[in-house]
């Protein structure tokens, strides 16, 4: 028996730009160890598990080394999935149900707009550890639930960064956003993600990571919405608009491999 698996670039609009995640539907969740597995397989940043329910679908993410609660990419790549695979009509709205509580994305005149937890970061004191393991001096630091948060001086030291990952993935629980303030008008701030404590040295672009990144800018710059790039080999664009305690983070998507998985998933 086989298992239809696409491969999508997520917050790109063009192939190989992006975030790629593999996403596949399942009418039930086997084993973790399982879906770790095809997570191991696919050796993405995430592989995302759709499973349907009552009022939308189950959504789980998996890194090569362990799942996480939280993935703005692979929400992205599975609700384009549900979409394209015509699971789910056009304009109609997709529903997950996730670690990370309910979320919620849409099409948007050729976007898709996906409403997710606001984690605005609390400052911290200095952690001369961290920031040698980055490599870089910190004009703000700061942690929220999932990751610190470093702001740098200007996107020449932010491009340049060079992390001893090693020394990182022991001080890290999940990973670390570098940002600062865009050099260019098309784009307010500008960021960087690494996660090498989940397997993940660089994040191409990190949707999660944008639910802080959006209120940290949004206080500095004092505007609503906001255009961020993320400056990784493949960089990725994602639009972000505050709403109360939720973030709404656009992006675009496209999908570049359809496969089958030839082999059989376990059940009980």
């Amino acid at each position: 028996m086989s298992l239809k698996i696409l491969q999508i670039d997520a917050f790109s609009s063009h192939p190989f730009g992006g975030n790629p995640a593999a996403v596949c539907l399942l009418s039930e969740y086997p084993a973790d160890t399982w879906l770790l597995s095809v997570a191991r397989e696919m050796n993405l940043s995430e592989t995302a598990f759709l499973r349907r329910r009552a009022e939308g679908f189950d959504l789980r993410w998996f890194t090569p080394e362990l799942e996480v609660e939280l993935c703005g990419h692979a929400t992205l790549a599975s609700a384009h999935f549900l979409w394209q695979e015509g699971v789910l009509e056009p304009g109609e709205t997709a529903r997950f149900h996730t670690l990370s509580g309910w979320l919620g994305a849409r099409q948007e005149s050729g976007w898709i707009e996906m409403d997710f937890p606001s984690e605005p970061p609390e400052g911290v004191s200095a952690a001369p550890d961290l920031l040698r393991s980055l490599g870089v001096e910190a004009r703000y630091l700061g942690k929220n639930r999932f990751d610190y948060i470093v702001e740098v001086e200007s996107e020449a030291i932010l491009r340049s960064m060079s992390p001893d990952f090693k020394l990182l993935a022991a001080l890290t629980e999940r990973g670390v956003m570098v940002t600062c303030a865009a050099d260019r008008n098309e784009f307010d701030f500008v960021s960087r993600f690494f996660a090498p404590a989940v397997g993940v040295d660089e994040d191409p672009v990190t949707g999660s990571a944008h639910c802080c990144l959006a209120p940290f800018w949004s206080s500095r710059l004092q505007k609503n919405e906001l255009v961020g790039y993320q400056a990784s080999r493949r960089g990725g664009v994602v639009r972000t608009r505050l709403r109360g305690d939720r973030v709404l983070l656009a992006g675009q998507a496209v999908t570049v491999l359809d496969g089958q998985l030839q082999i059989d998933v376990p059940t009980g």
